[in-house]
C-alpha cells in the first residue's frame, strides 16, 4: 500500500476494514455510504487593499445527507485541496454518527494563508464565500451548517451569520446557519473549549479501563501521566488546560516554530499568556526550548496528543514515536501505514473519529439553541432553585438545623448554560466510548479505530434502511 495515498483514500481504507464486520447491510448500501455525495468548487475575485485582484479558490463537500442538515467546519489553509475537504467531510459523517449527533458530514476550505491578508480582506473573503455557498444552496439551518476549523474562529463565523441574515430576510432561524459564533450572536457557552475538553474526557475514559492500561504497563487514571501536545491553538490549549485539571502532567508543547519542555509540568496558562504577548511559545519562562517542531512527536511520554494537522506521523518518522497512548485531537494526524505500525508495536490509538467529536457535539447544542431561541438553563433555573430550597427547608424542619450557605454553595451548582453544556458533552463522550468498547470486545476487533468505524457504519446504514431507500 502506498504511503502517499490521498487523504480520502486513507479514510476509505479504514471504512473497508470496518465494512467487513457489517453483515446486515443491503447490497450496495455500504458502497453508497462510502461515496462523497456532492462537492462544489468555487473561484471568486478579491480586490485587495492595494487595488490588485486575486482569485480565491475554495470548496465545500457534503459527504452524506442521511441526516440533515450537513455539518462541518471551514478551514483557511494554503495547502487546502478538494481531496482533503472530501476526506474531512466523510470523517464528519462517521463522527456525528458515533456521538449520536443528527447531522450528515460536510467540510469546507479556502486555499489561503490568513496571516497574509488584512482584517478587511479576510472579511471580504469570508462574506463572499458565504454568498457563494448561499447562492448554490450549500448553507442554511436545515441544509448545511459550517463551523470554525483550522485558520478560522468566532470572528469568521460572525461574518458568515451576518452575511447570511442579509440574504435571508424572512426566516426566524437564521442564527442556526453556522455554529461557533460569539455568545452575543447566538453562540453557546462552552463551545470554545469543547473539542479540547472532549479529548480529555475521552482520554479519561480510556485511562480508567484496566484492560487498556495493563498491556501498556500503566496505572489506571489520568493522574500523573505525562503528556506531550502538538499544537497550541484552540484545541491544543484547552486539551493541555484540562489535562492538568484532570491531574495529568503536561511536559511538552509544540507549535510550528518550536517546542517547549518542562519535565516538572508546564504552566499552561502562563504559556498561553506568553504566546499572546510575543506571538510564539518559544523562550517561555521556566521552559527549555527545542529547535525542531517535529521533536514534539517523538517526546518520551505516556500520552501524545497531535492537535495540529493531518499526516504528521508517517512511515518516515513513526519509528521515533515513544508515546504509549496517542489521542488524535486533529483529523488524520497518523497515516494508515503508520497507524498499523504503532498498533503492532502495542500503542493505544484513540481515533480522531471519536476523540475530537466534542466540537461537533457542542455545535449541535448551539444549533438546537438557535432553532429554539431559548438559552439552555433559562426556563428551569429558578424552578430548580425553588425545589432545592424546599428540600433544604424540609431538612431544617426535620433536623432542626439548616446547612450553611457556604456548604450549600460547595456541593450544588445552578443549571447555567455552560454547566449544562459540559454535562451533556461528558455524557456523550462516556456513552460513545462505551459503545465503541462494546463493539470492540464483542467482535474481537484489535484496534479502536476499526471499532469506531463499525459503530458509525451500523448507525448510518440503519438510518438509510429506516428511510426506505435501502429496505
Amino acid at each position: 500500500m502506498d504511503e502517499n495515498l490521498e487523504f480520502f483514500k486513507q479514510v476509505n481504507i479504514n471504512f473497508d476494514k470496518a465494512a467487513k464486520y457489517i453483515k446486515t447491510a443491503q447490497p450496495g448500501l455500504l458502497d453508497y455510504i462510502k461515496k462523497n455525495n456532492a462537492t462544489i468548487h468555487i473561484n471568486f475575485p478579491l480586490v485587495r487593499d492595494d487595488g490588485s485582484i486575486e482569485v480565491i479558490e475554495g470548496w465545500r463537500a457534503q459527504h452524506s445527507q442521511h441526516r440533515k442538515p450537513c455539518k462541518g467546519g471551514i478551514r483557511y489553509a494554503p495547502i487546502a485541496n478538494q481531496d482533503e475537504v472530501k476526506a474531512l467531510a466523510a470523517l464528519m459523517t462517521y463522527k456525528c454518527a458515533i456521538v449520536d449527533v443528527p447531522f450528515g458530514g460536510a467540510k469546507g476550505a479556502l486555499r489561503i494563508d490568513p496571516k497574509k491578508y488584512s482584517l478587511k480582506e479576510l472579511e471580504r473573503i469570508t462574506r463572499r464565500f458565504t454568498y457563494e455557498l448561499y447562492s448554490k444552496s450549500f448553507i442554511g439551518p436545515g441544509i448545511d451548517v459550517p463551523a470554525p476549523d483550522y485558520g478560522t474562529g468566532e470572528r469568521e463565523m460572525s461574518w458568515i451569520v451576518d452575511t447570511y441574515q442579509s440574504l435571508d430576510l424572512t426566516s426566524t432561524d437564521t442564527l442556526g446557519c453556522v455554529t461557533g459564533k460569539p455568545i452575543t450572536q447566538g453562540g453557546i457557552r462552552g463551545r470554545r473549549e469543547a473539542t479540547g475538553l472532549g479529548v480529555v474526557m475521552g482520554l479519561n475514559e480510556a485511562c480508567a479501563e484496566i484492560d487498556l492500561m495493563k498491556p501498556l504497563n500503566l496505572k489506571t487514571g489520568l493522574e500523573n501521566k505525562t503528556v506531550a501536545i502538538q499544537g497550541f491553538g484552540n484545541v491544543g490549549y484547552y486539551a493541555a488546560y484540562y489535562c492538568q485539571k484532570y491531574g495529568a502532567k503536561v511536559v511538552a508543547i509544540g507549535e510550528f516554530d518550536g517546542v517547549v519542555v518542562n519535565e516538572n509540568g508546564i504552566d499552561v496558562e502562563a504559556l498561553k499568556a506568553h504566546q499572546n504577548e510575543t506571538g510564539s511559545i518559544k523562550n517561555a519562562p521556566n521552559c527549555k526550548t527545542l529547535p525542531h517542531r517535529d521533536d514534539i512527536l517523538f517526546f518520551d511520554c505516556d500520552i501524545l496528543i497531535p492537535a495540529a494537522l493531518e499526516n504528521q506521523i508517517r512511515m518516515d518518522n513513526v519509528e521515533k514515536v515513544k508515546a504509549r497512548i496517542i489521542a488524535e485531537a486533529a483529523n488524520g494526524p497518523i497515516t494508515t501505514l503508520a497507524s498499523d505500525y504503532l498498533l503492532n508495536k502495542g500503542a493505544l490509538i484513540i481515533p480522531d473519529v471519536y476523540i475530537n467529536a466534542g466540537g461537533v457535539t457542542v455545535s449541535y447544542f448551539e444549533w438546537v439553541k438557535n432553532l429554539s431561541n431559548v438559552r439552555f438553563g433559562r426556563l428551569d433555573k429558578r424552578f430548580q432553585k425553588q425545589n432545592f430550597d424546599n428540600i433544604m427547608n424540609i431538612i431544617a424542619e426535620t433536623t432542626g438545623k439548616r446547612p450553611s450557605e457556604d456548604l450549600i454553595r460547595k456541593y450544588t451548582s445552578q443549571a447555567d448554560e455552560v454547566s449544562l453544556v459540559h454535562s451533556g458533552l461528558q455524557d456523550t463522550m462516556i456513552s460513545s466510548f462505551q459503545q465503541i468498547r462494546e463493539i470492540q470486545k464483542s467482535l474481537e476487533i484489535k484496534d479502536m479505530r476499526t471499532a469506531s468505524f463499525v459503530c458509525a457504519l451500523q448507525k448510518v446504514s440503519k438510518t438509510y434502511s429506516e428511510l426506505g431507500i435501502f429496505p
